[in-house]
């Protein structure tokens, strides 16, 4: 069943509002996803004991016997499952057993009884996975009547991965609710959620089709979500890639590992403080794609070691307790191996920030040939914050010494996408498909050696005034390593009729005021008219 035929918004965020009143929204992720994911476990393991049973029926197989004996060992052997990606869950905790006791008054208590008994599982399986699923039913101030409602809603058929088993139907649902809960939780989404066509356009822009991707502020996994989604679309195989992050927050660590399970997906995700307490310090990556927080000021740069391996130069002068925006940068280029490509997202302000430490690294990764591309963003792209944002693509194949990139080190390209982007509600914009193919094509067409473009289906570079622009290093210095596209693509000047703000206001006070003017009379006009009846 393809994608579009699945239409499940309403009765999901029906299932959300059964804890209404219960529960305060910017909380509802914490008892809706952890049900999402125990389903998807056990009806893995519904599809693949029924993988078992038909093999070993089938005369052609070598599992093929009419021993009954035989038959319950392989089928209750945890292991016959752990082979096949999933594994054996009692029935108590089963799905179908939450369904079959929705009703009872203990509900609560068999929720997370069942949460207990797959927590073993997985910390059997992965010391990484413990406290993947607490108890917070039985405390909480749900009802059982509301607990047995979520539970019969998530039971609807469309909901199933028996049913729609190509649709990755429950996988789609928990990212449908991480977005809809960024939604209802305002300013505090940030930390765990990057919006959608943001996080498209940069794996369109990397291209990770195999080997090891890295996020030092992976949140709940959007990153390496839609880096399997592109795999998939491009005929790869998720096996060629290995996942790597660090999550500082404990609670988004398990959003992230739950959404990673229910891809099937190999990962290696660690909870720290990346800026002060990197985990993966030997870690040399092919791709990092990331979405740090914005700013962050008081990060406390005095705790970093004098010899910390990640810094361009002295940390008093690399670094600044302002913003830990150029440490993340810093972070980046470190992890990447020697033909490593970095795609991230940043506040605007990086572009052009004169504070010494900050501007110290970004004249560094400039005059040093770091910076691949930079590309500006609409406005009103985010959920959580009103802070215009940009792309920086830090890239260690500019030398043109791996056939497939062409040499690149005198140049950045500057790609200025403000005005690119639709309104999908008042307060949030996105981008369309034609968007982030044309953005993703430009950076493409620029770093691609020249024999392969046609194969690429793609036509030579070209700058395009007001869109791109791959200037020279010389031309960045002389204006002062200033980082924003519009300096250099030529943007056309806002459209102004030249006529002075005070001139303005003047005449239109004036319009105001005269039809107040007009207003009055045609009022006292009707009056008249009314009483002539």
């Amino acid at each position: 069943m393809a994608k579009a035929d699945i239409d499940f918004e309403k009765e999901l965020w029906d299932a959300a509002n059964e804890l209404r009143g219960a529960v305060s929204e910017n909380n509802y992720k914490n008892y809706i996803l952890p049900l999402v994911f125990l389903k998807h476990l056990s009806e893995r393991f519904d599809i693949v004991k029924e993988e078992l049973e038909n093999t070993l029926n089938e005369p052609s197989s070598e599992y093929y016997t009419t021993n009954h004996e035989e038959k319950d060992y392989v089928l209750s052997d945890p292991d016959e499952y752990r082979s096949r990606n999933t594994f054996m869950i009692p029935k108590t905790a089963s799905w179908q057993y939450l369904k079959d006791n929705a009703e009872q008054d203990d509900i609560k208590v068999k929720v997370d009884d069942a949460f207990d008994t797959i927590q073993d599982l997985l910390t059997a399986y992965n010391p990484q996975l413990n406290n993947l699923l607490p108890r917070i039913f039985v405390k909480s101030e749900l009802s059982a009547k509301q607990t047995g409602g979520i539970i019969n809603l998530l039971s609807h058929p469309k909901f199933s991965e028996k049913e729609n088993p190509e649709s990755d139907i429950l996988g789609r649902i928990y990212e449908y609710y991480i977005g809809r809960f960024a939604m209802a939780e305002g300013s505090g989404a940030g930390q765990f959620f990057t919006p959608g066509s943001i996080v498209r356009l940069l794996v369109e822009l990397l291209e990770p089709y195999k080997g090891r991707i890295f996020d030092p502020a992976c949140g709940s996994g959007g990153m390496f979500v839609q880096s399997l989604k592109f795999i998939k679309e491009h005929g790869g195989n998720k096996s060629d890639i290995s996942i790597y992050g660090q999550e500082m927050t404990a609670q988004t660590l398990r959003l992230c590992l739950m959404n990673l399970l229910l891809r099937n997906l190999s990962f290696d995700i660690k909870l720290g403080n990346s800026l002060l307490d990197d985990k993966f310090p030997d870690l040399k990556a092919d791709f990092v794609i990331a979405n740090p927080p914005f700013n962050v000021s008081n990060w406390h740069p005095e705790d970093l070691p004098e010899n910390d391996t990640r810094l361009f130069g002295p940390r008093e002068e690399f670094t600044t307790d302002g913003s830990a925006n150029y440490m993340w940068m810093q972070t980046f280029w470190h992890h990447l191996n020697d033909r490593g490509t970095a795609g991230v997202v940043m506040a605007n302000g990086a572009m052009t920030s004169n504070t010494k430490g900050e501007k110290n690294v970004r004249q560094y990764m400039v005059d040093k040939g770091m910076i691949d591309c930079i590309v500006r963003m609409p406005d009103k792209l985010f959920l959580t914050t009103g802070i215009p944002a940009c792309l920086f693509i830090l890239s260690r194949n500019r030398d043109g010494k791996d056939g497939e990139h062409r040499e690149r080190m005198n140049e950045i390209l500057f790609i200025d996408a403000a005005k690119m982007g639709k309104m999908a509600s008042r307060k949030l914009r996105v981008f369309e498909d034609a968007d982030i193919k044309k953005i993703a094509d430009a950076y493409h067409a620029y770093r691609t050696v020249p024999e392969a473009l046609e194969g690429r289906s793609l036509d030579p570079y070209q700058d395009e005034l007001g869109f791109c622009k791959a200037a020279t290093v010389e031309e960045v210095q002389k204006q002062d390593y200033k980082l924003t596209p519009g300096i250099y693509v030529g943007t056309e000047a806002e459209e102004d009729d030249g006529i002075p703000f005070e001139e303005k206001m003047e005449t239109l006070k004036a319009t105001l005021l005269a039809q107040f003017e007009k207003g009055e009379k045609l009022k006292k006009q009707i009056v008249e008219n009314f009483d002539k009846f």
